[in-house]
């Protein structure tokens, strides 16, 4: 680089601080003129910190190329134990002191698979290649969207195509290589039992994970119809009705045993909210202690994002990557966590969504412990509350008020 960086990483471990200051805006520049292009303007979209770990952020920046301006979405990576895993995949920038990965989406250094998924000629060619419509597919009849992305965790993008009259769609998962084979392998499992997860339509050896679109609408909009979309117990028993193999697959922790991760990247954030996540972390710990861990089949991130329901009942259950042992508490409490914390709702859509806790919630009771559910899901809630900051939302401190404000509303239920 022509000029040091502006923060030196005695002073800024992780990195969470020179991604996220005007301060990144001379990496940018060089990144960009390396691959032949000139910066003119930047802003920060995205950042995940892993608090005296490691920090990723993207930036949305316009780009002065020799054949014309565009957008582009730059992505850096910095460490505190320096360049590791994949980052040699990108291109590694240093002053002498720091060293960080940074890339031109799509060419993620983890995600291998999104420089072909990200385009429409690409996408035609690998459903070509897999016979997914029976037939060529020509990128003119493709329209591709992406709906998700998480930098170097995982990508989804919609495909749409268009054929005459007939119109199918596509969901495109972009993992990991090392998360593929048992995001695959829940899919078939859970397809078996008969639970109406995603069909696979194709897989693909740069890790695509191309999956049939479900029929129905999604619960999160469902949830503000002037009836009921389903009941507690439909949402019980499409849980219930996952096969016993599930059970044996490898654990993934409840969200409640991070939740002083998730409270530290929070105050990260919002300094000010010391004493109140300390204090409900504590009472999550301290309530929950001694539970033993569940070896009931869960889905791992169950909420309203997830669910597809009509005709008053459930039709499709998505995003099983994490499927795996657990407590039906942790599956249940996701769900009423994320429901209590929808956001930017109208005031007669909040009252929809309150009367579905009001009916929902009690009936989870009669199932597991209450105090079990409201601290768990006071824990999935703090994990959520780093969701506005992460994605940079215009008003991201008033959200994750919000967003505490309800986790605490839980924790005094069961004081």
């Amino acid at each position: 680089m022509s000029r040091p960086f502006s923060i030196p990483a005695s002073a800024d471990p992780d990195g969470s601080k020179l991604l996220t200051s005007p301060g990144i805006e001379p990496l940018l520049t060089a990144a960009v003129e390396h691959e032949g292009g000139r910066l003119t303007s930047w802003e920060m979209q995205h950042v995940d910190a892993h608090p005296q770990r490691s920090t990723t952020a993207t930036y949305s920046a316009v780009v002065e190329w020799p054949y014309g301006t565009r957008e582009e979405l730059l992505g850096v990576s910095a460490r505190r134990s320096g360049p590791a895993g994949n980052d040699g995949q990108a291109r590694i920038f240093a002053d002498g002191e720091r060293s960080v990965a940074v890339w031109l989406y799509p060419k993620d250094p983890d995600l291998p698979g999104l420089a072909r998924a990200a385009y429409p000629e690409q996408m035609a060619a690998i459903l070509t290649e897999h016979r997914v419509l029976g037939g060529p597919v020509g990128p003119e009849q493709m329209d591709l969207q992406m709906i998700g992305y998480r930098p170097r965790r995982r990508a989804v993008l919609r495909a749409t195509v268009t054929q005459g009259e007939r119109r199918t769609t596509f969901y495109v998962k972009v993992l990991r290589e090392h998360l593929f084979p048992v995001v695959l392998q829940r899919h078939q499992l859970l397809l078996q039992a008969g639970v109406p997860a995603p069909p696979v339509a194709a897989t693909t050896n740069d890790f695509l994970l191309v999956l049939a679109e479900l029929p129905g609408r999604p619960l999160a909009r469902a949830v503000f119809d002037p009836q009921p979309p389903c009941t507690a117990e439909q949402l019980i028993g499409v849980l219930d009705a996952m096969p016993p193999s599930i059970a044996q697959l490898e654990r993934r922790p409840p969200w409640s045993d991070a939740v002083d991760h998730y409270t530290t990247m929070v105050l990260q954030a919002m300094p000010s909210l010391e004493k109140r996540l300390r204090w409900m972390a504590r009472q999550i710990r301290e309530g929950l202690h001694g539970i033993p861990l569940g070896h009931e089949p869960t889905h791992g991130d169950y909420h309203e994002g997830q669910i597809h329901v009509a005709g008053g009942g459930i039709v499709g259950l998505l995003d099983v990557d994490t499927a795996g042992p657990g407590r039906r508490a942790d599956d249940l409490a996701c769900l009423v966590a994320h429901l209590s914390t929808i956001q930017r709702m109208n005031p007669e859509q909040a009252a929809r969504v309150q009367d579905l806790l009001a009916r929902w919630v009690p009936v989870f009771d009669t199932r597991v412990d209450p105090t079990e559910l409201r601290l768990r899901a006071a824990a999935v809630i703090i994990s959520l509350a780093t969701g506005p900051y992460r994605g940079q939302e215009p008003n991201w401190e008033q959200e994750t008020l919000y967003i505490v404000d309800a986790a605490e509303a839980l924790i005094r239920q069961v004081r």
